[in-house]
């Protein structure tokens, strides 16, 4: 998946946690609304700041530190998802 498709889909996910937590009358809702959203937005800086790196180094160590990273921002995603699955 494109890297600006992913910051795009964080954007909508950081969006609709955003507004549910605004809207809900419950406490506990909104805490658990804004955890979800600071989740998708720490996950959209994370991909705009490897999309910069990608475009100004070009360099194979580089290259290689932004799979890795990529990776790991996976993995992060893959183990957010788990917990919710959990949760239904």
């Amino acid at each position: 998946m494109p890297i600006e498709t992913q910051i795009t889909t964080c954007s909508e996910h950081y969006q609709m946690w955003k507004d549910k937590a605004l809207l809900t009358s419950d406490i506990y809702e909104s805490k658990k609304a804004l955890e979800r959203a600071f989740f998708w937005m720490e996950l959209r800086s994370a991909f705009i700041f490897l999309r910069a790196v990608e475009q100004t180094r070009t360099d194979s160590e580089t290259k290689e530190k932004l799979i890795k990273a990529k990776l790991n921002l996976s993995k992060k995603l893959s183990e957010y998802l788990k917990e919710r699955i959990k949760e239904i």
